[in-house]
């Protein structure tokens, strides 16, 4: 075969599908899990930082450091095993244990994390878990019992997925540890890689749950002022139907209104995007779960449903809200400046015809000027005609006055005739 150029990207790119596997986890073991965020008012997400304190955590326990332009790591830390993902706004640390062994959902656990290093993290927590990976007892109703003991009983949601593979449960409620507790009941039959799968979609449910709720914040923050902004828009165009303001100040107040909406959509396009996306993850992971009804209790699928889409739902509608007053202030700019227009038309049309009037006023004046103009020349003309004719008077015995009078009609007929045809000419 002939060689052929590869792209640049061309084994970059087909790496970055295999790049994130799953860990392989035994049962019985614990993990912790820990999302950080860097602050929103940062310009730009600073990930030499995030790298900088993975690179920090390795130190303490004296692990192998990474490739500097990693995105992803697992390895091996101590008596732990760590896996750490670099996404678009947030960083990830899971921590595994191969034991699961003292009190169920100590805060102890989280103590794999230094408090030196946690201080000195680049960002916020957004959620922070502690797993528990059980073999499966041989009844459901010890099962049952379990979570009793250690979650909520009225927002707890429990499952049997994967074809009844394991039971996942979680009541997503923050505990005085400020932690997320889960736990996973798994069959003896179900391997490690298995188990990896579905300890990271559980993490993964919690993470972009979290994640997307940023969203819903956002919505609740623009709740208020487009509300305000909505009032002054209706009360402008309320104005607009009457003639109380001036077109030009109204104009002046719907480019402000428009200016406002612009800036609320711009510093929200991003958020309100991510949640979408968030969401749309969130769903997906707990459809690959195959979930079915365990014991009659809810479900991930039901919880969500129940708990999490309606603020979902108040993302979406904010964002519709938004779009919508928007498009309002723009079509009433546009009647506005037509009224406007139309208003200045109006004012054109006055003016051309006032224009008319005097042109008018002014061609009579003109035509008054003329006759003026005919008896001035004819006057000087008759008066220059006499002086020619005044020696004809001792030959013909005809007076002065009787040869003005005899040449005045004719001289003011050629003048008249004279400057009519210069007009015609001109």
């Amino acid at each position: 075969m002939a060689p052929i150029k590869d792209h640049p990207q061309r084994y970059i790119l087909s790496g970055e599908l295999h790049a994130r596997p799953f860990p392989a986890v035994a049962a019985p073991s614990s993990a912790v899990f820990l999302a950080i965020k860097q602050p929103e008012d940062s310009a730009t997400r600073d990930r030499a930082a995030d790298f900088a304190h993975l690179t920090q955590l390795l130190e303490h326990y004296g692990a192998p450091k990474p490739d500097p332009d990693a995105t992803h790591y697992y390895g091996e830390m101590g008596r732990y095993s760590l896996k750490w993902e670099q996404h678009t706004e947030f960083v990830t640390y899971t921590v595994f244990k191969s034991e699961a062994g003292g009190k169920a959902f100590d805060a102890a656990e989280f103590d794999v994390f230094p408090d030196y290093w946690l201080d000195a993290a680049p960002g916020q927590r957004v959620t922070s878990i502690v797993l528990r990976v059980l073999p499966r007892p041989d009844t459901d109703k010890e099962v049952a019992g379990l979570l009793q003991n250690w979650f909520v009983h009225e927002s707890l949601a429990v499952g049997s997925v994967l074809d009844d593979c394991a039971v996942v449960a979680s009541d997503f409620r923050i505990d005085p540890a400020g932690h997320m507790r889960m736990a996973i009941f798994m069959n003896p039959s179900v391997g490690k890689q298995r188990i990896g799968r579905i300890v990271q979609r559980m993490c993964e449910i919690e993470t972009y749950k979290a994640m997307s709720m940023l969203g819903f914040v956002q919505a609740r923050t623009l709740g208020g002022p487009l509300t305000e902004l909505d009032g002054k828009l209706g009360e402008l165009m309320r104005d607009m139907c009457g003639s109380k303001a001036r077109a030009e100040d109204t104009l002046h107040a719907l480019l402000d209104v428009s200016v406002q909406l612009e800036t609320m959509a711009a510093q929200s396009a991003f958020r309100f995007g991510a949640t979408g996306a968030y969401e749309a993850i969130v769903n997906q992971r707990i459809q690959v779960l195959r979930e079915a009804r365990f014991r009659g209790r809810q479900g991930f699928g039901e919880f969500m449903m129940r708990r999490y889409e309606p603020a979902m739902r108040t993302v979406k509608s904010t964002e519709a809200r938004l779009d919508t007053i928007s498009a309002r202030a723009v079509r009433a700019a546009e009647l506005l400046r037509t009224r406007v227009d139309v208003e200045r038309s109006a004012q054109n049309q006055a003016i051309l015809e006032s224009m008319d009037r005097r042109a008018d006023l002014q061609l009579r004046l003109q035509h008054t000027v003329e006759g003026l103009s005919v008896v001035a020349v004819s006057y000087y003309a008759v008066s220059l005609a006499g002086y020619l004719l005044y020696p004809l008077q001792e030959v013909t015995g005809i007076s002065k006055g009787m040869l003005t009078a005899m040449i005045t009609v004719p001289v003011v007929g050629l003048v008249w005739w004279g400057l009519r045809r210069l007009r015609r000419k001109l």
